[in-house]
């Protein structure tokens, strides 16, 4: 289960690669626009704003993200939607998918299938978190009763090298944020930042106390691998940017 509110935390960090992806998307007048993975909403109604005369639509798996979106007013359609099924219409000119694919196992085939199937002059433009092996990922991998993986994500070269197979004009890149997050409350921010995503499968799996004793025990790793200076934790996080124009 999402909770939007813990996934919401650290929000002016989790929108800045949004943001940084799409400023990278030519299209101009796209028809339809579609966000893959949308979470709470609020990054997919800037998609409306950019491209005021398309239809824009967010899907999301998450029953309780979908119910946040949709409690807000506005243009953009939401719809409970697993992206493994999804498949593009022939007007979909624009793709954004933010920090979703990691989640998708084969997620790799998916974009090749997604590429053949979008029409001449689309774009397609994703995201996905590379750091799983920092200190909190490593050690979460370690503690947990329940597999996590190790690196779910390929390298940008190694989806540039799936979408040009494809044909596609590809921009890839990778970016390392260094987060400076304030550690002024009584949890270490870092594993704040991981419980509103990483953690999830764990928290699923775990009653209560069980989830106690592992979050205490994984709070001690964070601590030693992410220290405190000067009131504050820095937290490297690399991400892995593709944009690709469909021929």
């Amino acid at each position: 289960m999402w909770d939007p509110a813990v996934y919401r935390r650290f929000g002016a960090e989790r929108s800045r690669p949004f943001f940084d992806l799409v400023g990278r998307v030519g299209a101009e007048s796209p028809r339809a626009v579609v966000d893959l993975g949308c979470g709470p909403g609020e990054l997919t109604r800037t998609l409306a704003d950019r491209w005021p005369g398309a239809r824009v639509t967010g899907l999301d798996s998450s029953p309780e993200m979908i119910d946040k979106a949709t409690a807000e007013p506005g243009r953009v359609e939401f719809r409970l939607a697993g992206i493994a099924d999804w498949h593009p219409g022939p007007d979909v000119d624009v793709v954004v998918t933010n920090a979703a694919l990691q989640w998708v196992p084969g997620h790799q085939e998916m974009i090749a299938r997604w590429a053949r199937e979008l029409p001449s002059g689309a774009w397609f433009a994703m995201q996905v978190p590379g750091n799983f092996d920092s200190p909190g990922h490593r050690a979460a991998r370690e503690l947990s009763p329940v597999g996590l993986p190790a690196d779910p994500v390929s390298d940008a070269a190694g989806y540039a090298e799936l979408l040009t197979a494809a044909g596609a004009t590809v921009d890839a890149w990778e970016t390392t944020y260094l987060h400076l997050l304030p550690a002024d409350g009584p949890e270490h921010p870092v594993l704040r930042w991981m419980e509103g995503t990483a953690l999830r499968p764990v928290r699923a799996a775990l009653d209560d106390a069980a989830w106690a004793a592992f979050r205490s025990e994984l709070a001690e790793r964070i601590i030693a691998g992410h220290p405190v200076r000067h009131g504050l934790v820095a937290f490297p996080f690399r991400r892995i940017f593709v944009v690709a124009s469909i021929k």
